[in-house]
């Protein structure tokens, strides 16, 4: 019988939930063991427990409580447990770049892709 290869385990992260789930079934038939978290504090406690080694989140998370995390500080709490998961950024908003270099300031580095992502651009940056 061929050995099977463990499928890379990925969470996608965005308050949009068609968005993050979409993702996710495209993701899991690409060959990935996908699932969605819709907000920040929903993805460190998914991540906690499916420990992905890949994490692609949008940047700006609408809050779902009063002191709301976008998606930077989720990725870097994130990091904080899980140091060598890879962590994939996407936005569609402005706003983003200010929050990129507080991040950048603070000693984090994060690559990012233009929202929307076509599902190809996306899974050819996953296979590099």
């Amino acid at each position: 019988m061929p050995e099977t290869k463990p499928r890379p385990r990925v969470l996608v992260v965005d308050d949009e939930r068609i968005i993050a789930d979409t993702l996710a079934i495209i993701l899991n038939q690409a060959g990935f063991d996908a699932s969605a978290a819709y907000s920040g504090p929903d993805a460190i406690t998914l991540a906690r427990t499916a420990k992905p080694e890949l994490i692609i989140t949008d940047v700006i998370l609408t809050p779902s409580e009063p002191k709301g995390m976008d998606g930077i500080e989720a990725a870097i709490q994130i990091r904080g447990f899980l140091p060598t998961c890879k962590i994939l950024l996407f936005s569609g908003q402005a706003a983003t770049a200010d929050l990129l270099e507080n991040a950048r300031a603070r000693g984090h580095e994060f690559e990012i892709l233009a929202k929307p992502v076509h599902p190809q651009d996306l899974l050819a940056k996953l296979r590099i």
